[in-house]
């Protein structure tokens, strides 16, 4: 009876503070509220309600795209050391279009903002007003130096044509952001009139926001297409990223996808799979995956709550995220051969560069074979990607493929066995 008593004392406690904390809201006029234009309130609005997805979120690479290296030194990996860059840059003498010695080399204290830490490094700096990212760039896997737009660093605004991928809530005509890295409102759009109606607004407050869990699977996976991408908008001629997209809106009326067959002959691939860094989408486009509704966030979260387990935020690592969906029903062809191996290595070929050539695995998730290198030798294949074939004769490669392909599936034998006395 105690225990009943004591229980009714609590709820009570509970529900009285519930009451008062609800009659000290104040009530607030929805219509009034969504009247207003939508606006970007920063991430540190969202935090206030969402703190464990806040926090997931800033173990992400998202959140790191572009930092702010006044308000935190940490965020340049490397010192900024002259000597050592143009070192590096020396080596590079004959690839230049300007001078080794010439190249523009920021001071530290010249630096606003970093990009990127993970893979590279680049460095915003600002003249005459407006951002420019630098000619230099750090490579981390390898640790050197390279260039980057050495002779047109400054003809390139970095709002115009990076700016809306790198930040959250760039306008091209104030020539600002709301917010760097990659932020809450960069997936699910303007938060202002979900930050200003009150929790009691329930279902009204959920009206204001995007979603794109609930997103039909197409509109959903272009969010991450909007950046994931490679091309030119629609809507503002010169820049690189989709102005005027909006989280839920269809990325084909703000922006236009690169190709081969249209000219791209440095992004692309003769056969249409990217050479280049932030495409993937381009990629998954032509997959398979693509057409069975297997999307970005089928494989890769954005945030979850806890430390990332994988590199590239995948659910699992390596072959286990494949084998979540495909089970391996024989081991024949050529899966017998490669049982040691992944399926990532033979399906998802490391033939992307973001830092260094060959460190971005492509997403159109199908094995290239040593006859697609014969047909355009500036096709890359899946099994000179690995190091024991990596000097094979193409011809004999594919040739051993074929016939491997032609083997029937092994059959066991039963074995009578004898016991000697």
């Amino acid at each position: 009876m105690k225990i009943n008593s004591l229980a009714r004392v609590v709820l009570s406690c509970l529900m009285a503070v519930t009451l008062a904390a609800c009659a000290a809201e104040k009530p607030i006029d929805i219509a009034a509220a969504t009247s207003q234009p939508k606006a970007f309130v920063g991430s540190d609005t969202c935090k206030q309600c969402h703190l464990e997805h806040y926090d997931s979120w800033q173990m992400t690479l998202h959140s790191r795209m572009l930092q702010d290296a006044k308000a935190n030194e940490d965020a340049l990996i490397v010192p900024i050391e002259e000597e050592r860059i143009r070192a590096d840059l020396a080596k590079l003498e004959q690839k230049l279009k300007v001078p080794s010695d010439k190249v523009y080399v920021p001071k530290t204290d010249e630096i606003l903002y970093t990009i990127g830490s993970q893979w590279k490094q680049r460095y915003l700096v600002k003249k005459d007003g407006t951002l420019f990212i630098s000619p230099i760039q750090y490579n981390a896997d390898t640790h050197r130096w390279v260039n980057y737009h050495e002779n047109d660093w400054d003809k390139r605004p970095w709002l115009k044509k990076c700016g809306g991928c790198h930040a959250t809530g760039a306008d091209l005509e104030k020539g600002t952001f709301v917010e760097p890295g990659v932020a809450c409102e960069a997936c699910h759009g303007k938060g202002s009139w979900h930050a200003a109606l009150p929790k009691t607004a329930v279902f009204e407050k959920r009206q204001t926001i995007v979603n794109p869990a609930k997103l039909t699977m197409g509109v959903a996976a272009q969010i991450c297409g909007s950046c994931h991408n490679r091309g030119h908008a629609t809507k503002v001629k010169g820049a690189g990223w989709p102005v005027g997209y909006a989280p839920g809106k269809a990325l084909e009326a703000y922006y236009e996808s690169t190709s081969f067959e249209g000219g791209d002959v440095k992004h692309v691939y003769a056969n249409e799979f990217s050479k280049g860094h932030h495409q993937q989408f381009i990629d998954w486009q032509q997959s398979k995956h693509a057409a069975e509704g297997v999307t970005c966030t089928s494989c890769h979260y954005v945030h979850q709550i806890g430390i990332p387990p994988t590199r590239s935020q995948t659910l699992a690592a390596g072959s286990k995220q494949c084998l979540s969906c495909h089970e391996i029903l024989n081991n024949n062809l050529a899966h017998s051969i490669h049982s040691f191996a992944n399926c990532v290595g033979c399906h998802m070929p490391r033939i992307a560069k973001s830092a260094e050539s060959g460190d971005i695995h492509s997403h159109v998730f199908v094995t290239l074979l040593p006859r697609d290198t014969l047909a355009n030798p500036k096709v890359p294949n899946s099994c000179q990607t690995c190091h024991k074939h990596k000097d094979a004769d193409l011809k004999t490669l594919q040739e051993a493929y074929d016939a491997l392909a032609k083997l029937p599936k092994p059959v066991a034998v039963a074995t009578k066995t004898v016991i000697y006395e």
